[in-house]
């Protein structure tokens, strides 16, 4: 299957933190034929291994990008039929009044978010931002009906389609981290005609979005030798901070910060010069808030790296990324795993 095309069956799938079971199907069937095994575990990760060449020392490299997407929920029904609910994950209100949704119930129900209309504010309220308390769903059922569809505690997503913008843009809803997953289904590809000493763990992590818990569990369960996440970086618009931001199709950036191997960032910079592939520098002083503080900090401590596919609009329906980024993303994570071995890991995990 072409990238682009598994990159659009996962932004136009749903898989709201905790309910992620809903693409495992999609990754899977992707997945297989490139893979040497895949499982499920226990909290619902998909860990994904491409076993290396004369790997005799069972050298283990993780790749991780969490399949999970922000999402809303069911907080309770009111008797005229309107549905109350809450976030999970980072939602921004402003965002999502007006938009078009889907109540994943007993089966999908189109619905709307609305909230009292400007003519009908009060003076003290048209200048205040609405509260997500203070919104509603609309559904068109009466509360019998949607209570034979509808429970307490079910997701709901933004009715968004991908779709293709100029150029190698496209647009969609859950990018993050969606974007990453679509990363190690090309990397995993390149991986096929590249050979590798290391056995690969690609793992599609679950709830990232509300704590990184995918993380930290998958990583425990594998112990790899080095862990790699894939997520975004603020991709650089005019309102925002050149110092915060990634250019679009300049490639990857490459963090630089405490939650990094310093040894490791050297090792992935040599290589993108080595294969002319742009990348960027992504400075967190801190934890990335990314996969990778999890496998940091998992067991006795994981050399960590990260990489960031440049992404417009974060945590909306409409976030933007290139395709061009995400293929160098790809191509530079395959090259760099080529170029780890028993022999060279110790000199570069030194301090």
């Amino acid at each position: 299957m072409d990238t682009k095309e598994f990159l659009k069956l996962l932004s136009n799938g749903s898989s709201v933190s905790g309910y992620e079971f809903r693409l495992n199907d999609r990754i899977i069937s992707t997945f297989k034929k490139h893979a040497d095994q895949i499982w499920v575990d226990k909290l619902g990760n998909i860990i994904i291994l491409k076993k290396g060449v004369n790997n005799q020392s069972n050298l283990k490299i993780m790749i991780s990008a969490h399949m999970d997407e922000i999402g809303l929920m069911v907080k309770y029904i009111e008797d005229n039929g309107f549905l109350r609910f809450t976030n999970i994950g980072g939602i921004d209100p402003r965002t999502i009044l007006g938009q078009e949704v889907i109540v994943h119930g007993s089966r999908d129900l189109y619905g709307l978010i609305g909230s009292k209309p400007p003519h009908l504010q009060e003076p003290s309220e048209i200048n205040k931002t609405i509260k997500m308390e203070d919104m509603i769903i609309d559904v068109g059922y009466p509360k019998e009906k949607i209570e034979e569809l509808i429970k307490i505690g079910d997701p709901i997503t933004i009715k968004r389609d991908f779709s293709t913008l100029q150029g190698s843009r496209i647009m969609g809803k859950s990018l993050d981290d969606k974007a990453g997953v679509a990363a190690m289904f090309e990397c995993i590809k390149e991986l096929s005609n590249i050979n590798h000493q290391a056995d690969i763990y690609f793992v599609a992590t679950v709830q990232e979005e509300v704590g990184m818990r995918g993380a930290f569990t998958s990583t425990y369960r594998i112990n790899p030798d080095i862990g790699i996440a894939i997520d975004v970086g603020f991709g650089s618009t005019p309102e925002l901070p050149k110092t915060d931001t990634l250019d679009m199709t300049k490639g990857p950036g490459i963090t630089i910060g405490g939650n990094i191997h310093p040894g490791l960032k050297d090792k992935m910079v040599e290589v993108a010069k080595e294969y002319n592939i742009p990348y960027q520098f992504e400075i967190t002083p801190g934890p990335t808030g990314t996969d990778g503080r999890a496998m940091q900090i998992t067991r006795e401590g994981i050399p960590t790296l990260c990489l960031s596919i440049p992404l417009r609009y974060m945590h909306t329906s409409v976030e933007i990324i290139d395709m061009k980024d995400l293929k160098n993303t790809a191509k530079l994570l395959a090259f760099f795993i080529a170029s780890i071995s028993n022999e060279n890991l110790e000199g570069l995990l030194c301090y």
